[in-house]
Order: C-alpha cells, then structure tokens, then sequence
C-alpha cells in the first residue's frame, strides 16, 4: 500500500515537473516602478455610448432592461408563479430537514444533511428575486 502511495506521488511530481520549465531558461524583466502618464485616454466617447444606460433616478420603479434580456419579457403572472414555486420548495426543505433533526443520533452522524433539502434551500433567495422581478413588471405594465 505505501509503494502505492509513494508511486502515485513520484508520478504526480513528475507530470507536474514537465510542465515547468527551468529558472534558467526564462528572461526576467525588471518592472517599472513608476511609469509617465499617457495624457490619451484609452477610451472614446463612442466606445462608452455602446453601454446601455440602467439608471432609473426620478422615477419611483426601475424599467424592464434591468432585469436582463430572458426576465424583462417575463409577464409579472409568470414570475410570481416562479417565486410562488421557489418559496415552496425552500419552506419544504426547511421543513424537511427539521423532521430530520429530530431523529435520534441526527446530528452525530449527519443524518439530517440531505443533498435535495440543500439544493432546495436556493429557493429563498430565489424566491425573493423573482417577487422582486415580478413586482418591477407589474409596475411598468407587463
């Protein structure tokens, strides 16, 4: 067993070694410590006219286009109906997995730890996104 394991170590260091290459080899630069400024900016009123504008001040909601371009045409019904589902599937979980905690001998063995209540907690935060998206698509219309 250990000549197993010294094995697999010699092999690991080997295939990690043949993909270095020696100090030798390689050409050092000695970096600037302090470089002049360029007085150019990189970047062109146009370039940064390409970027949508998200901003929403003065008004009392956000438009649609901050929800990305899958959710802003999502109707407010739909997303409810998702945040609705998510919800569900958190409180399940919580639900679940504090049947599970009441268990005998629960917590010294990790019992409780389920791999589908894990996955099913995501639905709160979820939940709270989707309402949030539902609430936004209702106010502008959708």
């Amino acid at each position: 067993m250990m000549s197993k394991i010294c094995f697999l170590l010699v092999a690991t260091l080997a295939a990690a070694s043949a993909f270095t290459t020696p100090l030798t080899t390689v050409s050092r630069t000695t970096p600037v410590a302090f470089s002049p400024r360029s007085t150019s900016t990189p970047f062109t009123t146009s370039a940064l006219n390409m970027v949508e504008d998200m901003t929403w001040e003065g008004e009392e909601y956000p438009p649609s286009k901050v929800l990305g371009p899958i959710m802003s045409k999502m109707p407010s019904g739909l997303l409810g109906m998702i945040s609705i589902l998510c919800a569900g599937a958190c409180i399940a979980s919580i639900a679940g997995s504090a049947a599970l905690q009441q268990e005998p001998g629960a917590f010294e063995n990790g019992a409780w730890v389920k791999w589908y209540y894990i996955l099913g907690s995501f639905g709160g935060p979820l939940a709270w996104g989707t309402h949030v998206a539902s609430w936004i698509q209702r106010k502008n219309g959708m």
